[in-house]
């Protein structure tokens, strides 16, 4: 996790000296002391940076973190001050070093001044603190002791908002967090995004979108990604029509929902990100076989270790590496919310130290099938850094962003199907029929489809703060502009730019973190799966006997054998490159996705236009 804040400051090693380095003492140069080097002071990083989010009021690993950072950017500026910073990627023939030399004017946050670089991981830290602590009283005993009855987001607060269906509790309790959060964060944001800004600019870039952006190596990557939306619109329009219908049957004259805007606390999660737990009022045929995985953990007492080793188990069924390491508590995961009382940041997020054996989870994990899915996902990101990991150091990251969210939420379409989850013992009495595919299709949507303008929007918001577009008195209602725009969700009750700062209330926001990356890979995460369908020869493309959406690649060694050269590239070649060989194309691509969701995507069309009819009189 902290070698996505310093990758930028390694990079910045790849310089020459005031006598220009000749290729093969570049080479040299990056083979040793850097390769040494930098992988120490990226282990250094993230030991402090993960010791201080598995104990975040201890202000003694805060410091620790900010200390770090300091150190390692006097580094990268004494290597800078030895090797002259004027190269070019044509002063070298050899393509990985030109791939590398890309890159060799980037200082990251390095390039502030000791002070301003304190400040700001200093601001970020302290945002992430407020997040990471923040508590609310319950809806019962709203006047409590917040330190000593107040819920936390995660399970407590989460639990409310999916599972009750009181519209007052859930109004109360979506409020209440954002008074916790964003409300204390809107004082320090404008600070992180000068310092931000300035660091950008510093490095040549107009501002910290930008600086975001070229990792993705392409000049036309936001329209790019507003032409995909522009494909998958039409399906979450559908989508969003039918839940809506369900939801106003529930919630009745308390639901306003006449301007087509759904408001935002009803869809079982604090975001409206994901709509998977009110999947029992909307999926459409409720009496034909269920997916109730959930009851058959608790049936079968599966402890969160279980969980674990049965993602494990699935990667390893493939013929990938084993990743027990990775939640091995007594080796430093973190699995289970701590119960010594120590405040931690529950977000899930996998760790690379950098040293080629040190891999690590962090998840506050409950025993629900919603988290088994997470840890195949976070167990994709540690897969992914096993592959890659003899890569030289400059390139033992994802192809781009994308790709590293996407190779976990891969793994777990192939998990989720019912083909798999019987396989596996987690689903009994269960037959497929057309009622039951749509149904198990729906509630792929309900997490999939319903994502995908969020994953959109939340950057699309950033881009316009970091650029200076959207004043900063306007943050706000150009937060709420957004989503409706794209979610057509609405704020519940009224907000306001004054007081307000609702973008706080999601992690990635004061954790400094890229989002785009993730509706990247939810698309990404479509071809690659009907790739590897195709490969284990679970899927014909051409007479598509067996739909696309049943497919599972488990225990498919060719399936394997292809994800594994892909990732073992890591960054090394362009990701066109790294796509074709997982796909046989360059090109990104929503067809697969749509190909996936089209028996639904028939269905919720014939759905909505018979509830939008005139009933005719008789």
């Amino acid at each position: 996790m902290a070698y996505k804040l310093l990758l930028p400051l390694f990079l910045s090693l790849f310089i020459c000296s005031q006598a220009k380095l000749t290729e093969d003492e570049l080479k040299r140069f990056l083979e040793t002391k850097y390769e040494k080097e930098a992988s120490q002071n990226c282990y250094k990083a993230n030991v402090a940076e993960f010791d201080y989010e598995t104990d975040i009021n201890n202000k003694t690993k805060e410091e620790l973190t900010t200390t770090t950072v300091l150190e390692i950017a006097d580094w990268v500026k004494n290597i800078w001050s030895k090797y002259f910073k004027d190269i070019e990627p044509n002063d070298y023939s050899d393509p990985s070093l030109k791939r590398q030399v890309r890159t060799a004017h980037l200082l990251g946050d390095a390039a502030l001044d000791k002070e301003k670089l304190a400040q700001l991981t200093n601001t970020t830290n302290t945002m992430t603190g407020i997040y990471g602590t923040g508590k609310i009283c319950p809806y019962k005993k709203q006047q409590c002791d917040v330190t000593k009855d107040g819920l936390g987001l995660e399970p407590d607060i989460e639990n409310v908002m999916a599972k009750s269906t009181d519209y007052d509790e859930l109004v109360y309790t979506w409020k209440s967090w954002r008074d916790a959060t964003g409300v204390k964060i809107k004082k320090l944001y404008p600070t992180y995004v000068t310092l931000a800004n300035e660091a950008a600019k510093a490095n040549n870039f107009s501002d910290r979108g930008a600086y975001w952006r070229f990792a993705y190596e392409d000049d036309g990557f936001v329209q790019n990604m507003d032409d995909i939306w522009t494909q998958v619109e039409p399906l979450y329009n559908e989508l969003h029509k039918y839940v809506g219908r369900k939801l106003k049957q529930r919630y009745g004259d308390k639901l306003n929902v006449s301007d087509g805007l759904i408001p935002a606390h009803v869809f079982g999660n604090m975001w409206a990100q994901s709509w998977g737990n009110i999947a029992d009022l909307v999926v459409p045929f409720p009496n034909v076989s269920k997916m109730d995985v959930d009851s058959a953990l608790v049936e079968q007492k599966y402890t969160v270790l279980d969980l674990f080793k049965t993602a494990d188990e699935f990667y390893q069924s493939l013929g990938l590496l084993p990743m027990g390491m990775c939640y091995n508590e007594s080796a430093g995961a973190m699995i289970n919310k701590p119960t010594d009382g120590r405040e931690v940041v529950c977000h899930a997020s996998a760790w690379d130290f950098c040293d080629g054996e040190t891999y690590r989870l962090k998840m506050c994990t409950e025993v629900n099938y919603e988290d088994f899915i997470t840890i195949h996902h976070e167990m994709g990101h540690i897969q992914y850094y096993l592959q890659y990991k003899n890569q030289p150091y400059a390139f033992r990251e994802g192809a781009n962003p994308g790709f590293h969210e996407a190779i976990g939420d891969t793994m777990a379409l192939s998990v989720a199907t019912p083909n798999h989850l019987k396989k596996i013992n987690l689903l009994k009495n269960y037959t497929e029929t057309y009622e039951a595919s749509i149904n198990s299709l729906m509630h792929m949507a309900l997490e999939k489809i319903a994502f995908l303008p969020f994953g959109l929007l939340i950057d699309k918001w950033r881009w316009d703060v970091f650029s200076g577009s959207v004043p900063e008195n306007k943050w706000n209602s150009h937060w709420w502009d957004y989503r409706k725009k794209y979610q057509k969700v609405k704020a519940p009750i009224e907000r306001s730019d004054e007081t307000d700062f609702d973008p706080g209330a999601k992690f990635h926001v004061p954790g400094d973190s890229q989002y785009i990356a993730y509706f990247l890979a939810h698309i990404l995460q479509f071809q690659f799966y009907k790739s590897l369908c195709i490969a284990a020869q679970e899927y014909d493309p051409v007479n598509k006997t067996v739909p696309l959406h049943n497919c599972d690649f488990y225990k498919s060694v060719a399936a394997g054998d292809k994800l594994r050269a892909g990732l073992q590239l890591g960054s090394s070649k362009h990701w066109s490159e790294t796509l074709e060989i997982l796909t046989g194309t360059k090109k990104v691509s929503a067809e697969p996705l749509l190909e996936y969701f089209e028996p639904l995507y028939k269905f919720l069309k014939t759905e909505n236009e018979k509830a939008e009819k005139p009933r005719v009189r008789r």
